[in-house]
């Protein structure tokens, strides 16, 4: 399949939905259901990627993947319909794409209360006729149309007859006839070949080069097959054709501005970066990745860190903020702490020692089994050392892990984070300065069992002068194997607080773990108040 360019979006007059809450029906078979860590930093500096919206504004046409702090609800909400085929199930550890789609439509709240999503399955011959009118009812107010794993062909017809006025749809997985949209203007399809390989028919030139983006954008995140990803094609879309995403203010330099400030304060740094063979390769690497892709940015850095890299960033992003940008830590979802630990309240000092966790017993607090954040939890073989510092009060967190380098070496990476309490026993602000720029997490303790045997810890995060914003979740066991069955009841509630699914999960690679650099400062303490029993427990 491939794109044209689009065109501007046209609306009926009176077509704009009115505001409205999402609700939940089952009725019938066609089913209406309504509803690390260090974030890198943007280095493709100047683009002229432009984006059409319902107001005619324009801005650039892709968007952060991850919440931002805070959104704001317009008065008119962005209506999306997805449409899946029925019992279809997704590569996400074999969820249901349903599933898949009624999460993300929870998700999507997160980020904007003014993003309405429906979910249908396709089955339309089992169906009752007012659940058909109100495929079509949605359907007439669409803004997206959003088709998964469609394949039938008494669907695909229906679907066609009744998706004349979308003007946005995109069809993944499904028949070569259900044709996609983008800002009006239909698409053509191609037999070989992703999605969005080739752009074909374009009559001008131009807006085909200013679409290009958001098409690889959501060909590659699609093509990861994540949630966060999913979510993501559809902020794209929201983002270029609909309205703007509020994270958008955070991907581009605002132009002469940003060069000059460079310049200014930065020449030296500038100069000793592009004549240091590894600094001059992360930022080739850099240039090469979208922008809001933080696990090609990550990667980028993590291959390539440096002296030099750190006081560029250092100059250009923390101390002179030549981006201009300002993100913040996402406030959704909202995760409690736990509230007791062996039958008692949670104390400030259990808590951390939770985190301290089989440090002392072992060489490590925990071992990470998998997370959440495809960017920032998939590393191989993570190490968690918790322990409290020298001065009174203080506490300290250092991560150990594991890069696969872009140049195929697997090398040991190490940051440093200072730990402070938050108000409530079992939340914790952490601080780190990676590669220059530095990083904020807000983190809660979900749960810890009794016995240690495993554990589970939710993130908030944003690097404020890169413009980026995550979040994320690690579930910890003393040697990277997964929670056993007896335990499974209280992992799927844990990880419902956190408005994570299982099947989210990414498990880490925890073979070839040999020689790991741990040990933690002299004089550092471990455990307060409460003790770890010492249980054999074999090495993955």
């Amino acid at each position: 399949m491939s794109l044209e360019a689009p065109a501007l979006i046209k609306f009926k007059p009176g077509s704009l939905p009115s505001n409205r809450r999402f609700t939940i029906s089952a009725a019938g078979s066609l089913s209406l259901i309504r509803f690390r860590r260090t974030a890198s930093f943007p280095l493709p500096l100047f683009s002229k990627q432009k984006a059409v919206f319902r107001s005619g504004s324009k801005v650039p046409a892709v968007l952060e993947k991850n919440e931002c702090a805070v959104t704001e609800q317009t008065d008119t909400p962005v209506r999306i319909v997805a449409v899946v085929g029925d019992g279809s199930v997704s590569p996400l550890k074999c969820a249901t794409w349903q599933e898949v789609m009624l999460h993300t439509a929870k998700r999507l709240k997160w980020v904007d209360e003014g993003y309405e999503m429906v979910v249908f399955t396709d089955n339309l011959s089992h169906s009752s006729d007012q659940t058909v009118v109100n495929l079509q009812k949605e359907l007439n107010h669409a803004d997206i149309l959003l088709i998964v794993a469609v394949t039938d062909q008494e669907s695909v017809e229906w679907i066609q007859e009744n998706s004349r006025n979308v003007p946005n749809i995109i069809s993944f997985d499904s028949s070569l006839n259900l044709l996609n949209k983008l800002g009006g203007t239909y698409v053509h399809s191609e037999t070989k070949g992703t999605i969005f390989d080739k752009i074909v028919g374009v009559a001008q030139p131009k807006k085909a080069n200013e679409s290009v983006e958001v098409i690889q954008t959501v060909s590659e995140a699609w093509d990861r097959h994540n949630s966060d990803d999913i979510r993501f094609c559809l902020l794209v879309i929201i983002n270029a054709y609909i309205r703007p995403v509020p994270t958008l203010q955070n991907l581009r330099s605002k132009g002469f501005s940003t060069l000059n400030c460079m310049v200014q304060n930065c020449g030296p740094q500038i100069l000793n970066c592009l004549l240091d063979p590894n600094c001059r390769k992360a930022l080739q690497c850099l240039n090469q990745c979208s922008p809001v892709d933080q696990v090609c940015n990550y990667r980028c850095i993590a291959s390539y860190e440096s002296p030099n890299l750190e006081a560029f960033s250092l100059c250009v992003l923390q101390k002179n903020n030549c981006l201009e940008l300002d993100a913040k830590i996402p406030e959704k979802p909202y995760v409690p702490p736990m509230a007791k630990f062996r039958g008692k309240d949670l104390s400030h000092e259990t808590a951390e020692d939770l985190f301290v966790g089989w440090l002392g017993s072992l060489d490590w607090s925990w071992r990470v089994v998998a997370g959440q954040n495809p960017a920032y939890d998939q590393f191989p073989c993570q190490y968690q050392l918790f322990y409290r510092g020298k001065a009174k009060g203080s506490f300290w967190y250092e991560p150990v892990f594991q890069v696969r380098t872009l140049e195929g070496l697997l090398v040991w990476r190490r940051r440093k984070y200072r730990v402070k309490r938050d108000k409530i026993p079992g939340t914790f602000y952490f601080t780190v300065l990676d590669n220059g720029v530095v990083s904020k997490e807000f983190w809660t303790i979900v749960y810890v069992s009794d016995d240690f045997s495993w554990g589970l810890f939710h993130y908030h995060g944003a690097a404020r002068v890169a413009g980026q914003s995550y979040t994320g979740a690690v579930l910890v066991s003393p040697n990277g194997a997964y929670p056993s069955e007896t335990e499974r009841s209280r992992l799927v509630t844990a990880l419902d607080k956190c408005g994570i699914k299982e099947w989210e999960l990414f498990t880490v690679d925890n073979c070839s773990c040999q020689d790991p650099p741990l040990g933690i400062p002299e004089g550092s303490s471990l455990h307060s108040t409460t003790d770890v029993k010492d249980q054999n427990w074999p090495c993955v």
